[in-house]
């Protein structure tokens, strides 16, 4: 990357930070950070919006620090507290730059940082462009690299993840990593996006108040795609509503809702501007997205049933319980909350949770949650509609209620004719 030469001629730039309650030395050394490690003729200034913020020294001792700077630097303040979205709206507004530029208030930037997102934007104006987020230690500041080998993803849930990157797009780089990877989604807190593109997007939505979902949402304005999420107007975005139509992908509207707990009882306001501009971008719609754009996407596209699978004889219900790969599934009262008991019956027949699906290698289990891997063999299940029944298929065992041992978890069995290993599938078709 050193080596990497970029263009003289490059748009500027304005550097937009918001902070709230920020550590006085975290504030400054992020400032500093921008100053000392961009090119004068690049950096047009540096916005700062302080939404409401308390702390004494971030006041007028503030406004007299910076006045003290050699780059133009505003301090905006919002009269109440009113959540990055709208706070970062008021720092576009006021900028100048030709290239808007979004930062955390507790980052700092290296040398050559700035240069290879300007120049991406100078080849094309409708990119957005993020950069490797390194690690600096909250206890001692050591400085750790971040992986130049993962993108921005998203799960079933709406929740944005790191996925490594797919071989697809390492082949389209043909072995050269200082070239930029085309990631689906970006994690929303720093990146540079020309000014104008910003605007005919449609910004960010000035309904939310707090951050989590904003990122999700302009990527797919970005694209653009037809992905319709109304973002509650007092609420945190992460309980993301898409209430409106979604075209040809509904059940990916049904697994939005039923695996966010809640979301069906939103009240998300008035709309109308957001679906005027969904319009006005004519949008794709959100298959389109998934088959071009994000190929890799662990949402099942086909499914059978996609709910809550509950136990006849204990009228329990299969639960992830919030553990993670290679841990053992669970079982729960069925709570009808959807979140951690939402499991996907897909028409590869796979039981998924989020991107898990459940794994038996020997007779009598136990039954794992590992990686999907699409190869069916352990992770391959018939389900029986008329007896009930999730066989297994390598084992030929079935899935059955919890032993007197553990009644936390399912077990495996030979399979029967009893109660203890029927299965009520929420949503059941048989027409993925």
């Amino acid at each position: 990357c050193k080596s990497k030469v970029y263009p003289e001629e490059l748009p500027n730039t304005s550097v937009v930070i918001v902070f709230h309650n920020e550590a006085w030395s975290t504030l400054l050394r992020t400032i500093h950070s921008v100053l000392e490690r961009s090119p004068p003729r690049l950096l047009a200034e540096i916005v700062l919006v302080d939404d409401a913020s308390e702390r004494e020294f971030l006041k007028a001792s503030l406004e007299n620090y910076v006045k003290k700077l050699e780059v133009p630097v505003k301090i905006l303040r919002m009269e109440q507290r009113s959540g990055l979205i709208r706070a970062r709206l008021r720092g576009a507004a006021a900028s100048r730059g030709q290239v808007i530029t979004f930062l955390d208030a507790h980052c700092e930037c290296t040398l050559g940082w700035l240069e290879p997102l300007l120049a991406r934007i100078k080849e094309d104006r409708k990119t957005v462009v993020c950069p490797i987020i390194d690690v600096i230690s909250d206890d001692t500041f050591e400085y750790m690299a971040g992986s130049d080998m993962t993108y921005g993803g998203f799960n079933w849930k709406l929740n944005f993840r790191w996925y490594p990157v797919p071989q697809r797009e390492m082949d389209r780089r043909k072995g050269d990593r200082t070239l930029p990877v085309r990631t689906p989604t970006m994690a929303g807190g720093l990146f540079s996006i020309d000014r104008n593109y910003f605007e005919e997007i449609g910004t960010y939505d000035s309904g939310m108040d707090i951050w989590g979902g904003e990122n999700l949402e302009m990527s797919f304005r970005v694209i653009p795609v037809f992905l319709p999420f109304l973002f509650p107007k007092k609420k945190n975005p992460k309980n993301k509503s898409p209430h409106l139509r979604l075209r040809d992908f509904p059940r990916c509207l049904m697994g939005s809702c039923l695996a966010v707990p809640g979301v069906v009882k939103v009240d998300y306001g008035d709309v109308s501007v957001r679906k005027a501009l969904r319009e006005s971008l004519g949008c794709k719609p959100f298959s389109w997205y998934l088959e071009n754009v994000y190929p890799d996407s662990q949402i099942p596209r086909r499914y059978y049933s996609l709910g809550e699978i509950r136990n006849v004889e204990t009228n329990q219900c299969l639960d992830n319980m919030g553990r993670k790969e290679n841990e053992k599934v669970g079982f729960f009262n069925c709570h009808g909350m959807g979140g951690n008991q939402v499991f996907s019956y897909t028409a590869d027949k796979e039981i998924r949770t989020d991107d898990l699906c459940l794994d038996v290698s020997r007779l009598n289990g136990p039954v794992l949650m590992l990686k999907c891997h699409h190869l069916r063999g352990n992770q391959l299940w018939e389900y029986d509609a008329e007896k009930l029944t999730l066989r297994h298929l390598n084992s030929n065992q079935c899935l059955a209620e919890p032993s007197e041992e553990d009644r936390l978890v399912p077990t495996m069995r030979e399979c029967g004719s009893g109660r203890s290993q029927q299965w009520l599938l929420r949503n059941m078709t048989l027409g993925a």
